[in-house]
């Protein structure tokens, strides 16, 4: 393995974007339509925290604020939050990595430090063994015993760039299951398409980068997944494909209890919904359908099985989906959290947990990405969009 220090310069995010383009116009894709991202409004969150709608008894507040667009967040036993960072679509990247902490216990942080820049997009973080693993497109860093040098970050190592260079889709969330490998997906690089062996698919390696494997295929983009504690089960989101309209395709909540499942992109969606272009003579028992629909569009992100012991009953054990929101849908739709309640390995229940990020005239402030659980069972919720960590908590 070797070290990297480097930014990422105007030629190469130029040579980014022109891939975009051209990988776009041969697939036939289209470009974003007039409604990209629409209504968004630009607000103090702490304002608006009194709209956030939650059951009965939680409370949200605002732990961290004044970021640039945190993504996914990975969480230190000593309380350390690291959070990786994306940007807006299409826009150079943010290139930062935050490590985050509340040193007082107030609930509040008060250090943040940015320990990384100059990333090529990265989205994704991972702690193993006290290293902190990031995700950029193409490539795995890791920069050993962070914990002890957050003042002075060492340069990160390469653990493998053995990955796909393309933009579209190409960024990561990145998580260690319970076999002690890393799962790194790798979206499919277009809105629809026949992806290679390479793309559309659910990889897993060893700590050191080695052993590299497909998990899973037949995926379009996740985004977000997690294991069942009590199981082991792997289960993920996946974002469906766009120009099908408002209500179609579902987006997916799936399960993987082994390896080598095929879950159906670019042929089929949800539990058992064809696409109208792509076709094949294999039979539908040759695909996994997906454990649950979700609404179309509401792009499901971060995942978490809530393992704290601070909420009710009613959610220990079940699993808290981030919903970033439509970019292209009319009238928009997610900007959630849901909760999902599962028994013996289906799905029993699907209903709002925190509402309110979406205005009742459909303007948006804020957009959830992903979840830590925090060691008083509080939850934590990024937001690319507001640039905060909010904190769900519970009072009987």
């Amino acid at each position: 393995m070797k070290e990297v220090s480097r930014k990422l310069t105007a030629s190469v995010l130029i040579t980014i974007l022109a891939g975009v383009c051209g990988a776009a116009a041969a697939q036939g894709n289209q470009g974003p339509p007039p409604g990209f991202h629409q209504n968004p409004m630009h607000v103090n969150p702490a304002a608006y925290l009194d709209r956030i709608k939650l059951p009965p008894g939680f409370h949200i507040s605002i732990y961290a604020s004044g970021l640039d667009s945190p993504r996914e967040m990975a969480l230190s036993d000593d309380g350390t939050l690291y959070v990786g960072t994306l940007g807006p679509f299409g826009a150079p990247p943010v290139g930062k990595v935050y490590a985050i902490r509340d040193t007082n216990g107030d609930h509040k942080a008060d250090k943040i430090m940015t320990i990384a820049n100059g990333l090529n997009y990265p989205n994704g973080v991972a702690l193993h063994d006290g290293n902190l693993y990031v995700a950029e497109i193409g490539r795995i860093l890791r920069y050993n015993d962070i914990g002890n040098n957050l003042k002075d970050p060492p340069a990160p190592v390469v653990v493998t760039d053995d990955y796909p260079k393309e933009y579209h889709h190409g960024w990561k969330f990145i998580k260690f299951g319970p076999d002690g490998k890393l799962y790194v997906p790798v979206g499919s690089p277009c809105n629809i398409c026949v992806p290679d062996a390479q793309h559309g698919v659910i990889t897993r390696i060893n700590p050191d980068g080695s052993g590299k494997e497909v998990f899973a295929r037949g995926i379009r983009n996740s985004v977000g997944f997690d294991w069942n504690p009590k199981t082991g089960v792997l289960w993920f989101n996946d974002n469906g494909r766009d120009m099908m309209g408002d209500h179609k395709p579902p987006e997916e909540l799936n399960r993987a209890p082994q390896a080598g499942l095929n879950f159906g992109f670019p042929y089929r969606y949800g539990k058992h919904l064809v696409d109208p272009k792509f076709h094949t003579d294999r039979p539908a028992s040759d695909f996994t359908p997906a454990a649950l629909e979700m609404p179309a569009h509401v792009a499901p992100l971060g995942m978490q099985f809530y393992t704290g012991t601070s909420f009710p009953q009613k959610y220990r054990g079940q699993l808290f989906i981030a919903q970033h929101g439509s970019w292209n849908k009319s009238p928009p739709d997610g900007y959630r959290i849901v909760l999902v309640t599962i028994r013996d390995g289906k799905v029993q229940n699907y209903e709002n947990f925190a509402t309110g990020w979406l205005t009742p005239d459909k303007k948006f402030w804020g957009r959830p990405v992903d979840m830590e659980i925090m060691k008083d069972g509080s939850l934590l919720v990024s937001d690319d969009f507001a640039g905060v960590i909010y904190r769900i908590s519970y009072k009987r």
